[in-house]
């Protein structure tokens, strides 16, 4: 009892040989695989955490199911995390990770970075809060800071919590400024999900059936090159492009002209000229999967919006901070300059924070009426601001974020090509995804994308933990692997990762093609 499974792509191939149920290993002709069955090896760390002394395991369960309201589960079995190191984190049982989703692009300069915690413990010892009532150096030593970073007229600061309280604001702003109600974003963007964001965010998983899918919100078709209708491979800002065929140049985007189209539709049948209140959209979706709009398209729908009296958001959560490598805000590589920044998560490095940053005029607007944060742009959180900002440019992380990300997405170009289900690769600097598809039923050719099922992504995923490799999972099909590491991540976690996927894939097929999965 025993068959041979043949994988042909680009001329390399891959034997798996079974007999009976027993692996007897893997033939490879491709240099790149390796017939060792050891799990891939970490890189070395001199760090030794310390011994975990919190609740039990089985008692963190069970709160978690009767006390905790319901997270994301991320894993057949949840990881118990007791500390971390730069890029690295470690379980109750001591167990290293390398952390290749960073807290959702949140840890931006490394998890217990000492500059950090040594800001936090000294502001902490002079002056820990007052709220916005009272005036405190340290918003001012911030502020002067973060504006140094934004182009143009962008150099008022509203500081706030979270990224969903940044694009509440913001979406107030844009309203109050113009005098319009009608608002703008993209499908398969996130917002945030509380108040009016629950009808900006255009993700159905995102949607509660007794919410309103908010007032006034115009959602335009996703201009994804990958699987939408237009684009292919002349039209991404990223050294990796997408493998079908486009009528485009390397001058001219036409498949940004199609998606222009498109949004312009809605002032013909949703909105009147000149009555659009504002226009929201992350420069690289993030929990949408790492979509990049194609070379053009940014920069004509800004013009649209602000012909007919609209203002222009960038949501800056997940790709600011240099994350993208070749810019400090990712919007710069559309080649825009937004009415309205908002930004958090690398902000503080985990700390919890944001910012809304937009010109004197506008920030004016709110003026009209009573606004207050009692918690945004306390003393501890600015510290911690200004020791981020410091800490990106004195250890050149733009450029590090830079330079391994081309050649973590470089090492995975070269993956695809050897693995069928790996059916687009896509980001820019430390901010990337990896699209997951059925490569038994590939008909990309006739426009039709099969996304891999959830339970091989399941099996993929948890594969990793067990090898030591943490990263995120995104997309409308939840089939994209999502990675954005603290930005100190080095060439030899790059290498690690690709052994791990490369080891999991190999497990996923030998599993398929053993048990039918």
């Amino acid at each position: 009892m025993g068959f041979r499974y043949r994988q042909k792509r680009y001329g390399r191939l891959l034997q798996v040989e079974f007999r009976g149920l027993k692996d007897v290993g893997i033939k490879c002709i491709s240099k790149h695989y390796t017939t060792s069955r050891l799990s891939p090896k970490l890189p070395p760390t001199d760090f030794i955490p310390l011994p975990y002394k919190g609740v039990s395991y089985e008692k963190a369960q069970s709160m978690q199911l009767e006390n905790v309201f319901p997270q994301v589960q991320m894993y057949e079995e949840p990881l118990l995390l007791h500390e971390g190191k730069m890029q690295w984190l470690f379980d109750h049982k001591g167990k290293r990770y390398l952390d290749m989703f960073g807290g959702i692009a949140t840890v931006s300069v490394g998890h217990c970075h000492p500059r950090i915690t040594e800001a936090i413990a000294e502001q902490s010892g002079i002056l820990g809060h007052v709220s916005g009532a009272y005036e405190h150096p340290k918003i001012y030593e911030y502020v002067e800071a973060l504006v140094s970073k934004m182009p143009g007229d962008l150099k008022t600061v509203y500081l706030v919590n979270s990224g969903s309280e940044a694009n509440e604001l913001a979406m107030q702003l844009v309203r109050l400024h113009t005098g319009n109600q009608d608002v703008i974003s993209i499908q398969n963007c996130y917002h945030g999900v509380s108040g009016n964001l629950h009808g900006l965010t255009a993700l159905a998983s995102a949607k509660f059936n007794n919410m309103s899918a908010g007032h006034f919100i115009h959602h335009a078709m996703c201009p994804d090159v990958f699987k939408g209708i237009w684009g292919g491979k002349k039209c991404r800002d990223s050294p990796v492009q997408t493998q079908r065929s486009c009528e485009c140049d390397r001058v001219h985007c036409r498949a940004a002209d199609k998606y222009y189209e498109q949004l312009e539709d809605i002032f013909s049948y949703s909105i009147p000229r000149g009555k659009v209140a504002g226009f929201f959209a992350e420069s690289i979706q993030g929990v949408g999967g790492i979509v990049q709009f194609p070379r053009g398209y940014l920069k004509r729908v800004y013009d649209l919006i602000r012909s007919n009296g609209g203002l222009c958001v960038a949501d800056e959560v997940q790709s600011g901070f240099g994350r993208t490598g070749e810019h400090f805000w990712n919007f710069q590589s559309h080649g825009v300059t937004p009415d309205i920044v908002t930004m958090a998560k690398g902000i503080g490095n985990g700390f919890p924070m944001a910012a809304v940053v937009t010109t004197p005029a506008i920030a004016r607007s709110l003026n009209s009426a009573f606004h207050f944060n009692t918690f945004g742009g306390n003393p501890v959180s600015c510290a911690v601001g200004v020791s981020v900002l410091k800490v990106i440019d004195e250890e050149d992380l733009q450029q590090n974020c830079l330079d391994v990300g081309t050649y973590f997405l470089e090492k995975l170009r070269g993956m695809r090509r050897e693995w069928k289900i790996i059916g687009d690769v896509r980001g820019k600097g430390l901010m990337i995804g990896v699209e997951l598809i059925d490569g038994d039923q590939d008909d990309s050719d006739k426009g039709l994308i099969n996304p891999l099922n959830c339970r091989a992504i399941s099996r993929i995923k948890n594969d990793c933990l067990k090898m030591g490799l943490l990263f995120g999972v995104g997309g409308v099909r939840s089939n994209v692997l999502r990675f954005m590491p603290p930005m100190c991540v080095t060439k030899d976690d790059v290498d690690f990762t690709i052994a791990v996927l490369r080891r999991a894939m190999q497990n996923y097929y030998e599993a398929k093609y053993r048990n039918n999965l």
